[in-house]
């Protein structure tokens, strides 16, 4: 097998939790009521635990002696491969939303393929994890719904939001070469198997909560290559200050 790839591959799915994490951990003590305040730092702290064992397998892995906080703190830009879709910022709370079940609903299709992987951690992963994500969809997409299907501005707003936010839908289903590899080795998800699920499952609640399906075809891509949207160095500036300010702290 391919340690290089099978490292590269177990960091994208890392990333992508991590980054999302972090952005949900930026609205801590300003949610719009205090249970969904708590719900949503809920899922971010679901969201480090399972960050947390993708990058001890990918440091153990890797073999240089490095720790998860290596990993999840001490790279540059270039080097985290999380979607740009997890790293837009926190417009609003429709827009938090809208970002987090167009997330959720590709992870749960993600994570319920991971359980079939030949590689025996990572189905171990996702099957401590389903639960959560599944649970992380749920609550998203009761949000999108309400607010849809709220008043006047809150449909607009998560109009707007949906509208925004669908451009970077696609990239989720990207296959960088590592994630090629690891497929064919039964290892990686095949994301192509289940894109065609994905729409149909968005498109479905984006009615029911009366919203419009976006039509359009444009995308906008990057963030697996290592490519980030101008608002990357800001999350990581913010996330990486105190190992950067003190390292070889031991908390």
């Amino acid at each position: 097998m391919n340690k290089k790839h099978l490292f590269d591959y177990i960091i994208s799915i890392a990333d992508n939790s991590l980054i999302l994490a972090q952005r949900l951990g930026e609205l801590c003590g300003h949610g719009p009521t205090l249970e969904t305040d708590i719900a949503g730092t809920n899922i971010a702290l679901d969201l480090i635990g399972q960050t947390r064992n993708y990058y001890q397998y990918a440091a153990q892995i890797q073999g240089e002696g490095k720790t998860e906080d290596d990993l999840a703190f001490l790279r540059l830009e270039r080097e985290y491969k999380n979607v740009l879709l997890v790293e837009q910022p926190n417009e609003h709370f429709g827009y938090v939303m809208g970002r987090q079940f167009l997330f959720d609903v590709y992870h749960l299709l993600f994570m319920n393929e991971l359980l079939k992987s030949k590689d025996e951690t990572l189905a171990a992963i996702a099957k401590k994890g389903i639960k959560e994500v599944s649970y992380h969809k749920r609550f998203s997409g009761d949000w999108v719904k309400r607010l849809g299907d709220g008043t006047e501005e809150s449909n607009q707003k998560m109009q707007e939001a949906i509208d925004e936010l669908w451009a970077y839908t696609d990239e989720l289903f990207d296959q960088p070469e590592a994630d090629k590899t690891m497929i064919a080795e039964g290892v990686a998800v095949d994301t192509l198997k289940f894109k065609e699920t994905y729409y149909e499952e968005v498109s479905t609640l984006l009615k029911e909560a009366n919203l419009q399906v976006p039509e359009s075809k444009y995308f906008i891509r990057g963030g697996k290559t290592g490519v980030h949207s101008e608002f990357m160095g800001y999350i990581l500036s913010d996330m990486q200050y105190m190992q950067r300010t003190y390292p070889n702290m031991e908390w």
